[in-house]
């Protein structure tokens, strides 16, 4: 691995003289999310507050692995979603330390309230964005609708083209972020996947303490929220004409942001031989054509910019560094003689001819009195790759434009002509029959009790029943999600109309132009299924009571969650058991998020490993217990809740049939399964119906139901002289095999103490139906 040297020296208002002290930079191959965890973690923040979403997940994920090496000791708080990350970050701000977070895509638009209030209160943090679509459809690659959304929010924006401007980005953030005349929050925008997962030659200051003293210590002289003798206000209630007032002097600091990025730019190239200019010039000498174009593509646009500058077209390459404020005046002075621009823009304004960044370059333009033709080009959206021989065309475009044709101001380039012969994904799946799905399974209530009678065959009889989810989704193999639905699924008889929250099962299961499911299948945000189906729910009631359509049977309503989705999705999931809609929520529990990468969630027991929850170096797995939402739900009072697992069929089936019957006539059904995610529980792909019998039987996962608050145990191990030590689930799974180890039995016999409260309160009730 090879190392660079040079000599530095700060003094106490943290300028630079003449060097002294020596420092190293490391040669090494790294992607762009690793380099933000080697800022992040070189300067060691006090807290991170952060929520897993691909494709930025990695950098807490680092983070968390560098923590258990020893490289960093920052709080790391796991939030419920990225709107309680961001109000993390916020109070945290608020009380004075240094905050990072990273996001992208929804995640940066579900935290979008809070960021508007950070900035206006002006607290300093810095945020990685790690850019991706906005939905919908869902799609989790790269462009910048994300970013886009984000321009007006107060922030400074930092653009990380590659891994090596992403780390010197993140370090030179908290400087401008907390400088005297900024104190400003500051974003670190870099591209998904296309920089954030691919590896590049990069450089990295060894130690870092050289990073620590670039940054300087955190400034003191600002008030917090933890300091008694100096009590403060932190976001007042505020009019006119102070509220006029507030946001002139956040318009002056961000402003004087400009400036001061250039300071530290400056600064930073001093000791890292590295240079960040507002506005990076590329092939300009004399260029008639030029392609503005943002972060990783302007590196490919170059190499055609190379290629045509040898053919003899003066074509040149245009691309900011420093996104808001807008460099305006560095830009008017780069493109003063430049004919012909085409801005090329990973995201779309739709219906303003032009995306964001057209219309602020015409206007700089406009200020010089160019009569320079400015051609708009949308590229690149979801992830779309853009080639050498992309931005040739692009920049051929352009010149044919220069030489006197014509092309169209505004459009997309990239675009595929559809098939308007083709048939729509669900048509090519049969609809199934009412023989298909009926006449299984019996639920009939006892007159004078109220009691529910459930009749349900022989699971072998059960296999005739159509299946609701075909083969040939992608689930890894040994996934427990789609044998855990479809058992559950075997209880419920005739039309079904189901949502799927974001998750495995969701993201495996309707890769477009295909579906695995045949029915009716609605899918919208990961934190908003709850309210979703509710709407979906009373439409149907609606449009049926005014005689809009025609229906034999009411259709089943099941919202389907999991990967987490009751962390991020409780709130909606709570409002509509509140609300007592007619629809089952199915939530399974796979302990984890494990779309995004196996991180921890509040379902994740205590001490197991996840990626964001590591063991090692006095680290030992997740610190905290795990959610118990049936009980939860149980206590917002809906009619039916219960769990169940696939290894316990009948049971599930029948719990199917009584949810179904409550959602019917009652309300809402909540149930929750336990599924096994062999990849993520690091276990044999074969083990998982082994796995989720032994929770069952150690009373980790206790089978239960609750109808109208009163709990039953449908199967209770003691009795049955069939109950397991936790050891013996805890052994089958790789996750979980250190808290076997002699080291870790202090987190082991609490985890155990907390099953055995938890199974003893269970038994309890179920002995006294007034608890």
């Amino acid at each position: 691995m090879a190392i660079s040297e040079q000599k530095i020296k700060t003094t106490a208002d943290n300028t630079l003289q003449e060097p002294v002290i020596p420092y190293e930079q490391v040669i090494d191959f790294r992607s762009g999310n690793e380099m933000a965890a080697r800022a992040a973690a070189q300067i060691n923040y006090h807290v991170m507050g952060y929520f897993p979403i691909t494709p930025s997940t990695e950098i807490a994920e680092y983070l968390d692995e560098m923590k258990t090496h020893g490289e960093h000791d920052m709080v790391m708080v796991p939030a419920d979603g990225e709107h309680g990350a961001a109000g993390v970050c916020f109070g945290a701000a608020a009380a004075g330390g240094r905050v990072f977070n990273a996001t992208s895509s929804q995640g940066f638009l579900y935290m979008m309230e809070e960021m508007p209030a950070q900035s206006g209160t002006r607290l300093p943090m810095v945020m990685n964005l790690v850019t991706r679509t906005v939905s919908g459809p869902l799609d989790i690659r790269g462009d910048h609708s994300d970013l886009y959304s984000g321009l007006n929010i107060g922030w400074p924006i930092l653009l990380a083209r590659d891994p090596q401007a992403v780390y010197d980005m993140n370090v030179m953030a908290l400087r401008i972020a907390e400088h005297a005349d900024v104190r400003l929050p500051v974003l670190v925008a870099s591209d998904g996947f296309f920089t954030s997962h691919t590896k590049r030659r990069v450089q990295y200051f060894k130690n870092r303490e050289v990073v620590q003293q670039f940054v300087g210590p955190a400034p003191k002289n600002y008030p917090h929220v933890l300091d008694p003798s100096h009590p403060v206000t932190i976001g007042p209630y505020m009019n006119d004409p102070d509220l006029m007032n507030n946001k002139y002097q956040q318009s002056l600091a961000m402003y004087r942001a400009e400036a001061i990025y250039d300071q530290v730019a400056e600064e930073y190239a001093q000791i890292s031989g590295r240079s960040y200019p507002k506005v990076d010039a590329y092939q300009m000498q004399n260029a008639k054509v030029v392609m503005f174009i943002l972060n990783s593509a302007a590196e490919t646009a170059k190499d055609a910019a190379d290629k045509l500058r040898s053919e003899g077209l003066q074509v040149g390459v245009v691309s900011p560094n420093l996104l808001r404020p807008f460099p305006k005046q560095a830009i008017q002075k780069i493109l003063a003689d430049a004919q012909v621009i085409l801005v090329a823009e990973r995201s779309d304004e739709f219906g303003a001819h032009g995306p964001n960044l057209t219309q602020e370059v015409k206007a700089a333009l406009q200020e010089l009195g160019s009569h320079a033709r400015v051609l708009s080009r949308v590229y690149g959206l979801g992830g779309r790759e853009f080639y050498p021989d992309d931005a040739e065309n692009l920049f051929r475009t352009a010149w044919t434009v220069l030489e006197g044709g014509e092309s169209a101001n505004f459009d997309y380039y990239g675009v595929n002509p559809g098939n308007p012969e083709a048939k729509a994904a669900h048509t090519r799946l049969q609809p199934l029959t009412k023989e298909e799905t009926t006449g299984f399974v019996s639920v009939t209530q006892d007159a004078s009790t109220g009691a529910l009678k459930v009749k349900v065959p022989s699971l072998r009889a059960l296999t005739g029943k159509a299946k609701r989810v075909t083969p040939g989704h992608g689930a890894c193999p040994g996934c427990g999600i789609f044998p855990g639905i479809e058992t559950f699924l075997k209880g419920i008889e005739g039309d079904v109309v189901v949502l799927y929250q974001t998750g495995c099962a969701m993201v495996t299961s309707t890769g477009y132009p295909y579906t695995s499911h045949r029915v009716n299948y609605l899918h919208n945000l990961f934190q908003n299924g709850g309210a979703t189906l509710s709407g979906t729910v009373e439409m149907f009631w609606e449009r049926k009571r005014r005689g809009e359509i025609e229906v034999g049977d009411d259709p089943t309503f099941i919202m389907v969650s999991g990967d987490g989705g009751m962390d991020i999705g409780m709130g909606s999931a709570l409002g509509a058991a509140m609300r007592n809609h007619k629809m089952i929520i199915l939530e399974y529990d796979n302990e984890g998020y494990m779309n995004t990468g196996a991180q921890l969630s509040y379902s994740t027991p205590l001490g197991h490993l996840t990626s964001t929850s590591g063991v090692g170096n006095g680290r030992y797995g997740k610190t905290f217990q795990h959610k118990d939402m049936p009980q939860l739900m149980a206590a917002a009072n809906i009619p039916y809740v219960f769990t169940g697992v696939e290894a316990f069929a009948l049971d599930l089936v029948r719990k199917g049939a009584k949810a179904q019957w409550y959602a019917q006539h009652e309300g809402m059904a909540y149930g929750k399964i336990l599924i096994s995610c062999p990849l993520n529980w690091k276990a044999p792909e074969d083990a998982g119906t082994r796995i989720v019998g032994a929770a069952v039987k150690s009373c980790f996962f206790p089978l239960y139901d609750v109808e109208h608050g009163i709990t039953t145990l449908t199967y209770n191990p003691e009795d049955k002289g069939e109950r397991v030590p936790v050891e013996d689930w805890l052994s089958q799974m790789g996750k979980t095999k250190h808290l076997l180890k002699a080291e870790n039995e202090p987190v082991l016999q609490e985890f155990k103490d907390e099953v055995e409260r938890r199974w003893q309160r269970l038994k309890a009730k179920s002995e006294n139906p007034l608890l």
